[in-house]
């Protein structure tokens, strides 16, 4: 055998651990930063529980700002719905499916592209004795087999997290500017 036949016979071996290993890889994932914000949950529930107010702090759409929005079903709460599509972040929607008032809230979420995926968000307001809220912003859903060979090169929770960390500063921002509430 020439040694371009051991060189092709080594990366084939090579491609079916890394293979192997993406197999191994958790079947769900979950990414989830907090913030400490000096305003009362009431302040910002209103925030984090309809979709309108969220783009005021939504770090997606200061990514784009070309990016093309649509509002559909219910006006607030359950049901509401937000569309989207850009170039620079992808296409899908967020749908509040639960709600807990002032205290969480839960979305599906459906990405269409770059990727398909069907996850859960979920906000959460925890009231700290000082005044101030902790606020907790969470995704998580299954984690298909692309996925897991993409989380062998790329760290999704440092890649998501910088979003949800962007998106938190610039919640805070808002809330303790004055400017917290839902127009």
């Amino acid at each position: 055998m020439s040694i371009l036949s051991y060189f092709f016979i080594a990366l084939g071996l090579a491609l079916l651990a890394l293979l192997g290993y993406a197999a191994t890889r958790p079947d769900e994932f979950s990414v989830e930063r907090r913030l400490r914000v000096a305003a009362p949950a009431a302040t910002l529930w209103p925030l984090v529980s309809e979709l309108r107010p969220f783009s005021r702090w939504n770090p997606y759409e200061r990514k784009d700002p070309l990016m093309k929005g649509a509002y559909s079903g219910a006006e607030r709460g359950v049901g509401s719905r937000y569309d989207w599509d850009s170039q620079v972040v992808g296409a899908g929607s967020l749908e509040i499916v639960d709600q807990q008032p002032g205290q969480a809230v839960r979305l599906k979420l459906d990405f269409i592209k770059p990727f398909e995926a069907h996850n859960v968000a979920e906000f959460a307001l925890q009231p700290l004795a000082d005044g101030a809220t902790e606020v907790r912003w969470r995704m998580h859903g299954p984690a298909t087999f692309l996925s897991k060979l993409m989380g062998v090169f790329i760290d999704m929770d440092q890649m998501v997290g910088r979003d949800f960390e962007a998106g938190l500063q610039n919640l805070r921002e808002l809330a303790e500017g004055g400017a917290g509430a839902a127009p």
